[in-house]
């Protein structure tokens, strides 16, 4: 009896080592007492910016500090000061999520799509990757541009004159930014397996 008893407690403790195991991303979050002096600096210039926090990509990002504090800061433009309105900025960080496949990136930007006024039908159509009906003129050309960009790499004349004369060269130049940027945020995302926010449903 005793011995099923420890047999049994063994078993245990093995499947809660291997929960706790893969609950773990590939870059566990390092202590504040263990960080670098550089990556204390970024991290507070993090925490203390408009993010109000250090998430997702910048935990795995921090063991570069230099890299990170220059990739922080253009998202900081990319994400709260592009010339996109919000709609179209976060509509263009959801296609790009969804190409990628990052759930945890889809999670935290379609809350904020959906509040820049962004319809929900056009999300779940992004999420199911279908090309969403119902699109506003300037939300068309997002998709398109988006979507040449990431399955053909460059797009098309008649295309980037239609771009122009709806967003603006501004517009358009951010528009090609953001996607830019947010591919990078998702290789990250992607290779640290960072998993999604507690109580977050998967998107697909």
């Amino acid at each position: 009896m005793q011995m099923l008893l420890l047999n049994t407690l063994a078993s245990l403790l093995a499947l809660t080592a291997s929960v706790v195991v893969c609950a773990q991303t590939r870059f566990p979050e390092i202590p504040l007492a263990e960080m670098t002096e550089a990556q204390q600096r970024v991290y507070d210039a993090i925490a203390s910016g408009p993010r109000g926090g250090v998430r997702g990509p910048f935990g795995p990002l921090l063991r570069s500090p230099e890299l990170t504090d220059r990739i922080q800061s253009l998202g900081e433009y990319l994400r709260f000061n592009s010339s996109l309105p919000p709609r179209l900025n976060e509509m263009a960080i959801l296609i790009n999520a969804r190409f990628w496949g990052s759930k945890y990136e889809w999670s935290a930007h379609r809350p904020l799509a959906i509040k820049g006024g962004l319809a929900d039908s056009i999300a779940d159509d992004l999420a199911k990757n279908k090309r969403p009906v119902n699109m506003k003129p300037d939300e068309e050309v997002v998709y398109e541009v988006c979507s040449s960009l990431y399955r053909n790499h460059f797009v098309e004349d008649d295309l980037f004159r239609r771009a122009i004369d709806i967003l603006g060269e501004r517009r358009v130049i951010d528009l090609i930014a953001v996607s830019g940027y947010y591919t990078l945020i998702s290789m990250v995302l992607n290779v640290a397996e960072t998993p999604l926010p507690a109580g977050a449903a998967s998107p697909w």
